[in-house]
């Protein structure tokens, strides 16, 4: 599933095509992904106006001129990919690309006044929209829940330290819980706490103070880099302008099983283990 690096990546996107232009036409072509899409979701879209897009989590929010915010999902599979930016426009990279023919798995389909498509692709159908009003967005069931953004203000290293503190679950899973900290996935936990120096499988009340406190400028080292890399593609995730990410050039432990550590002078090998069902992936030798 994208994380937020990803998700970040395809707003950033997504932003030069669809902020300040109108949905000239919203096609849905189906009723439901993973659940029912909102009754009359293409005539609520059409001729609306995006004022902002924005991220929450591994959420994309594009707060509409009728004072209604599209929340998109992309799941396990889901794409966001752009048609027929014009030619030489260096807001979006000068690329262009003509409109594809339709393809079985275009759940959602935007053309914008500005001649762009925006296609909501998703093969596995696991991805999501809703349409919520803006006002009360961020009280969403889906939204109310998430704790801070890793690079935003409200996230600090004595945040951290006390939602950490006493905790007798592992610091990988406490990280995972989208209620202590938004967006992070099993692949930039894993990065970090290899960065960090610290087990998987601790125990999250065992680290000090100082130890949370420094897992703060290291996640969002990771998550800056990852972003900046386009985020990590691994199976079906593509940017907004089909490119892949590169980021998975750059794992130091993440998929890594068997392989030397990375750690100048270490001698140990990247180990695996499953947590709640997912693989970590760290040095035994540098994490402790």
């Amino acid at each position: 599933m994208p994380e937020l690096p990803e998700v970040e990546t395809v707003r950033r996107g997504l932003e030069p095509v669809m902020t300040g232009q109108r949905i000239v036409t919203a096609q849905v072509n189906r009723p439901d992904l993973r659940w029912p899409f909102p009754p009359g979701m293409a005539g609520r879209l059409t001729g609306a106006r995006v004022d902002a897009l924005r991220r929450r989590s591994k959420y994309i929010l594009a707060d509409l001129s009728t004072g209604e915010t599209l929340l998109i999902h992309l799941g396990m599979s889901g794409r966001m990919l752009i048609s027929g930016a014009q030619a030489g426009n260096t807001q979006v990279g000068g690329f262009h690309h003509d409109h594809p023919a339709p393809a079985k798995h275009d759940h959602v389909v935007l053309d914008m006044e500005g001649g762009a498509r925006v296609t909501f692709n998703d093969a596995r159908r696991f991805g999501a929209m809703d349409l919520l009003p803006t006002a009360t967005a961020e009280a969403h069931p889906l939204l109310a829940v998430i704790g801070p953004e890793p690079l935003g203000n409200g996230f600090s290293g004595a945040y951290l330290a006390a939602r950490l503190a006493g905790r007798r679950t592992p610091v990988k899973s406490a990280l995972l819980d989208q209620g202590i900290l938004a967006g992070l996935g099993n692949i930039y936990v894993c990065e970090v706490l290899f960065r960090a120096g610290i087990a998987p499988d601790r125990l999250a009340g065992e680290l000090s103070a100082a130890q949370a406190q420094g897992l703060v400028p290291l996640i969002r080292e990771v998550l800056s880099e990852a972003i900046e890399a386009g985020g990590s593609s691994l199976k079906d995730y593509r940017q907004a302008d089909g490119e892949l990410g590169y980021f998975q050039h750059s794992f130091r432990v993440y998929g890594r099983e068997g392989g030397p550590c990375t750690t100048a002078g270490c001698k140990g090998q990247i180990s695996r283990i499953i947590q709640a069902g997912r693989s970590s992936f760290y040095c035994p030798v540098c994490q402790r």
